[in-house]
């Protein structure tokens, strides 16, 4: 992927040189016990915040550290800029709205969002609450030596791939399926989450198709490092990797075929208007 001396984004915090922050909840003991009580109910914890916010203090903003200017956190503010210019474009002639692009944060082994602390271990992630990104680096040194899948264009996916997340935030589709929760059981609302995550991965490649074609960065090598990273990290191969048998019911984000079918539909079409497709079809 050619990024060097392209805009990169000013959605950005490094909070790379900063540890994760301690959550403040309003009320005191009765305040957890209430909202643990409502999570155990089945309430997901986005709709106790939004129809009870006096329940919750706000939270103080961790303040972005120095942002260091190495060359990874350069090529994250390209992909994040490519990002917003494609959706930016995408949003008001195919959804009727404008678009508001989230921010990225990076950071180093634990990070404090507005939906809790998270460590690097749980992988990259979008927080709706607070609309960000977040990505630990460490992830991409574990994406090419232990799942194989090496690559600027492999690292590009997976930024991709979470802004997909935005994307279903800002059009509602988040919302939606977490009301479902409350009326499914655990398998079949599992199953529309991972329906989630192939939709992300289809936007991934809408997102990579008006890149390539438009922007003239992307060929055919980094198509397949993106390939190579979908399938790397698909439930499948990665429970296969660490205990050696396959749990299809375990499933949190789609199998290797089907990630990668998904984000290739994406890449091919380049239609956004497609993407309810990965709810309508019986085996996504």
């Amino acid at each position: 992927m050619r990024w060097e001396g392209r805009r990169q984004s000013k959605n950005f915090e490094d909070r790379r040189s900063q540890g994760a922050a301690p959550m403040i909840v309003g009320g005191g003991l009765l305040t957890i016990l209430l909202m643990l009580a409502l999570m155990f109910l089945g309430v997901d914890p986005q709709q106790v915040a939004q129809l009870a916010p006096e329940i919750v203090a706000p939270a103080p903003q961790q303040a972005p550290g120095n942002v260091v200017d190495d060359e990874l956190s350069q090529f994250v503010r390209v992909v994040l800029a490519d990002n917003e210019d494609v959706w930016g474009k995408l949003f008001p002639p195919n959804f009727g709205g404008r678009y508001a692009p989230p921010t990225l944060v990076l950071f180093t082994g634990q990070v404090r969002s507005a939906c809790g602390n998270a460590s690097a271990a749980a992988g990259p992630f979008y927080c709706p609450l607070d609309k960000k990104v977040y990505i630990d680096l460490a992830f991409y040194d574990e994406l090419k030596r232990r799942f194989g899948a090496p690559g600027d264009f492999a690292q590009a996916y997976v930024i991709a791939h979470e802004i997909g997340h935005h994307a279903q935030n800002q059009l509602g589709i988040s919302n939606k399926v977490q009301s479902m929760r409350p009326r499914l059981s655990e398998r079949d609302y599992n199953k529309l989450s991972i329906r989630m995550e192939l939709q992300a991965d289809f936007l991934a490649g809408v997102w990579a198709h008006h890149v390539a074609r438009f922007a003239g960065t992307v060929d055919e090598d980094d198509i397949r490092e993106a390939v190579n990273a979908a399938a790397a990290i698909g439930d499948d191969r990665i429970q296969k990797q660490s205990q050696g048998y396959i749990v299809p019911d375990a499933f949190t984000h789609g199998s290797s075929e089907q990630r990668v079918r998904w984000f290739l539909y994406g890449l091919k079409s380049g239609d956004p208007r497609l993407m309810d497709r990965a709810f309508e079809v019986d085996n996504p």
